[in-house]
């Protein structure tokens, strides 16, 4: 009877986690009241709001100057140590700093997680029209040519796409390999059709896949 009590607890606190990151993911798109945080969660407004003042206790969740609900700034804290635990961010970002400099264009790299791809770095262009990919945005691999590169770890380390997740954006992607010879992460170039053209791999893939063998050299050392 003991173990069949543990086993409902444990799964009630994994409910209490899994709503705990709805209302963290509701954030990132900026403060809410409670009334929109219960829109955006769909979550009865009693238990959004006991989540959300739970969250506010452990800072991982504050009140603006209006009442709203945003992201704590302990989050800023835990990504900082997160980073630091993924030493592939800070060799690539020198890195993707050049390529973005060269090309002109939005830069990203990608790594595998689960069935998708996370973004864990995005340099913006310079241009008015450009494509932005925020860092932490989850994406799928079926489509993009960061997805393929991930995806055909023993295929062509370059990969490229015309507007397959997005109207108007092409990409060309590059796949970095660890010391194992395992790919790693994706290098990417993006932004509109009109400046990558229809061909992304013929515009601008000797320079990802210059910079994918860069960062790969620093990953053997």
């Amino acid at each position: 009877m003991d173990s069949v009590r543990d086993t409902a607890a444990i799964g009630q606190r994994v409910g209490v986690i899994d709503k705990s990151v709805v209302i963290l993911d509701a954030l990132r798109v900026g403060p809410l009241d409670l009334a929109g945080l219960q829109r955006a969660t769909r979550m009865p407004r009693a238990t959004a709001h006991r989540l959300a003042v739970a969250l506010e206790s452990h800072q991982l969740v504050r009140r603006d100057s209006q009442g709203r609900f945003c992201l704590g700034f302990e989050l800023i804290r835990l990504g900082r140590a997160a980073a630091d635990e993924f030493p592939l961010v800070e060799l690539a970002t020198p890195v993707l700093t050049d390529l973005r400099d060269t090309t002109g264009e939005s830069v990203q790299l990608y790594v595998l997680e689960d069935q998708a791809r996370r973004c864990v770095v995005s340099l913006q262009s310079q241009h008015a029209l450009q494509w932005i990919v925020p860092v932490g945005a989850r994406l799928p691999l079926e489509v993009g040519s960061a997805g393929k590169v991930l995806i055909r770890s023993d295929g062509p380390d370059l990969a490229e796409s015309v507007e397959e997740r997005e109207a108007g954006v092409a990409s060309v992607s590059a796949a970095v390999r660890d010391r194992g010879g395992q790919v790693v992460a994706a290098i990417s170039v993006s932004g509109p059709v009109e400046r990558l053209t229809l061909q992304p791999a013929e515009r601008f893939g000797q320079q990802v896949a210059a910079a994918a063998a860069r960062l790969s050299s620093s990953l053997v050392r």
